[in-house]
């Protein structure tokens, strides 16, 4: 049986806008982190990256329709009721990307900045049109649709918050907690890149029946370091629980 032409043509057209999209998406992002006005801010970077993919997505959904003989606007009429259900089921899409434009626009929150919302706390990854991702001081991603974070009260922390470093520990119940507290600041202090201001502080958390609960938080002026320093101060924690 012969294939129709038109789903060959379909399908020629979703592998060429798969490489096309990820070939723009590359050049561009490479051509922006070489402009200095966004070296610094790759949350303007996303946003035309995403526009102009958008545009390639939409520009390719118009042919594709099109090899079907499918007039877009000549339906969307004729469809009457139908067309409005559909619009009322994209309410969230649209609500999001309004958002992602607010968000971005406004520039109230950008990439590296550290906000906290419903007790969730973390570093902004990415702000895409539609989402956007944070990763907290665990390395875990959560992606918040936009339109979450424009209808929500969240905290939007001062720029040396992404710096700090936050270890969470459980101490064996025999452990002297002055005594750790001032040997795990003490290995602190004597890192390099650690800032003196803010101080490097221990938290107990909480008692339980096993441990106790305590979070270290020191300040660090490479942010690309951080994992090696929590390396560093969870092996002090090791040698000093198991001495």
């Amino acid at each position: 049986m012969e294939i129709p032409q038109n789903l060959i043509l379909t399908l020629l057209t979703i592998i060429a806008i798969i490489i096309i999209t990820t070939v723009v998406s590359k050049i561009i992002t490479r051509l922006l982190e070489n402009v200095h006005r966004f070296r610094d801010d790759m949350t303007v970077t996303y946003l035309i990256r995403d526009i102009i993919i958008f545009i390639i997505y939409f520009i390719a959904l118009m042919y594709i329709l099109n090899l079907f003989g499918i007039n877009l606007y000549g339906t969307l009429l004729s469809l009457g009721i139908v067309g409005i259900a559909v619009s009322l089921a994209a309410k969230d899409l649209i609500s999001n990307l309004l958002s992602g434009i607010t968000l971005i626009m406004g520039r109230s929150i950008k990439v590296g900045d550290t906000i906290e919302m419903n007790k969730q706390k973390g570093v902004i990854k990415r702000i895409n049109l539609r989402t956007t991702t944070i990763t907290d001081d665990t390395g875990i991603q959560s992606i918040i649709p936009n339109s979450t974070l424009t209808n929500n009260l969240f905290i939007l922390y001062k720029t040396p918050e992404k710096y700090r470093v936050d270890i969470l520990a459980g101490l064996p119940l025999n452990i002297d907690l002055d005594e750790f507290n001032t040997y795990i600041l003490e290995k602190i202090k004597k890192l390099d890149g650690v800032l003196d201001t803010p101080k490097a502080r221990i938290y107990a958390k909480n008692i339980t029946f096993e441990q106790t609960n305590v979070k270290i938080s020191f300040w660090i002026k490479d942010i690309n370091k951080k994992d090696d320093y929590k390396i560093i101060i969870t092996n002090e924690i090791r040698k000093f629980t198991n001495r």
